[in-house]
């Protein structure tokens, strides 16, 4: 049974909106964003831990065009993570790659590329054929991909999503709301191989002979821009979704369905200077920081440290100050074997009583039981300090 054991004033701050790690319902911002508007039909700005800052018509189900990559690419990059495939092995193209009209890189029937390579063309260039080549490589067909990716979105919770094919070329009864793609992209950014890929302004293939320049412009125009995914049909429009961070805050912005070339570009712009103008984020504890220390029973340490599992950030409108508390919930003790990385309490965020936010607390290192004649040498040590 947890108990608290410690109740800390952590700063003063006007609090009216925070991330809420691991909620199952994002938080909105009180703020009126009433003086912003967007020509996209859908749009959302949300920062990384899924507060959501700006919506517009965030569910409504539309056709995301080549921002179905994302999904792609997460999937890609998931499976290199996994040690089921490896950047250097050799894809050789189908057909059915070959067959995919639109963005590409002119892949021929039986052309064989690094997993690397098809990976940077999906990345920067949208690469339709490369993004059928590489998801056959993974799942052995295109339709256990799309199964994949839709298996993937139950697991993200996203209620809105429906893949029919793996790089968004039109067809029937394949949609995604602007909602669902920011948490998509939620996802992605804690990947570090997604944001290097997803990162690369240009790049060359084949020995030099082909040069690929990134569709996401904002690497360029945007201060702290490093992603994500654009993407555009005749029946979708023009659709992106961007990330980018500045002074801690990573922000997500994710528009669909506006008009013109290049509106989806600006457009996001315009979301994230909006977020960077009326918020910040205050950083409250880092990954592998040390929080608390618990005594050990029966262990060959008498004590253990544990550190912070995740960083956890809040966000904050700007020029406003209130009460905000954090509280450490764990036994006073534990009792060996401990294993690195168990559990062993939870670091929580209050306010006014409520809980706004919380990271697992976990064991810094591994703590052996201790044998027989350690234990009885420790209560002899205890009596005699208790006697004293």
């Amino acid at each position: 049974m947890l108990r608290k054991i410690s109740l800390t004033t952590l700063l003063l701050v006007t609090f009216v909106i925070t991330s809420v790690v691991g909620a199952p319902v994002a938080p909105t911002v009180t703020i009126s964003n009433a003086q912003l508007q967007t020509s996209a039909v859908s749009a959302v700005l949300m920062d990384e831990n899924g507060t959501i800052l700006f919506e517009k018509d965030a569910h409504k189900r539309l056709p995301p065009a080549s921002v179905t990559k994302i999904m792609t690419l997460l999937l890609a990059v998931e499976a290199i993570e996994q040690g089921r495939i490896n950047l250097t092995e050799e894809i050789y193209t189908s057909e059915t790659a070959w067959r995919q009209g639109g963005s590409q890189i002119w892949l021929e029937p039986g052309e064989k590329m690094t997993v690397k390579d098809m990976l940077s063309a999906v990345a920067i260039v949208s690469a339709n054929d490369a993004a059928v080549a590489l998801m056959e490589h993974i799942y052995g067909n295109e339709q256990s991909a799309v199964d994949a990716m839709n298996k993937r979105s139950e697991a993200l919770g996203l209620t809105d999503t429906h893949f029919n094919n793996v790089n968004g070329l039109p067809t029937a009864d394949h949609y995604m709301s602007a909602y669902d793609a920011a948490l998509i992209a939620k996802e992605a950014i804690t990947h570090p191989l997604y944001m290097e890929m997803c990162g690369i302004k240009e790049a060359w293939l084949r020995d030099g002979k082909n040069w690929l320049v990134n569709t996401n412009k904002l690497l360029w125009w945007y201060k702290g821009g490093d992603g994500l995914k654009t993407g555009w049909t005749e029946e979708a429009k023009y659709c992106f979704v961007g990330t980018a961070k500045r002074d801690g805050l990573r922000l997500i912005s994710t528009v669909f369905a506006t008009p013109e070339p290049r509106s989806h570009l600006r457009e996001s712009m315009k979301l994230l200077d909006w977020g960077y103008a009326n918020f910040s984020a205050i950083p409250i504890v880092n990954q592998g920081t040390v929080v608390e220390r618990l005594k050990v029973n029966k262990g060959i340490e008498k004590e253990i440290q544990l550190i912070a599992s995740q960083d956890l950030n809040l966000i904050v409108p700007k020029g406003q100050n209130k009460n905000l508390q954090k509280k450490i919930v764990a036994d006073s003790s534990i009792s060996a074997p401990i294993v690195q990385g168990q559990k062993c309490g939870e670091l929580i965020v209050i306010k006014d009583g409520k809980e706004l936010g919380k990271i697992d607390l976990l064991a810094e290192k591994t703590v052996p039981k201790a044998g027989l004649i350690q234990i009885f040498q420790t209560m002899l040590t205890n009596m005699f300090t208790i006697f004293n």
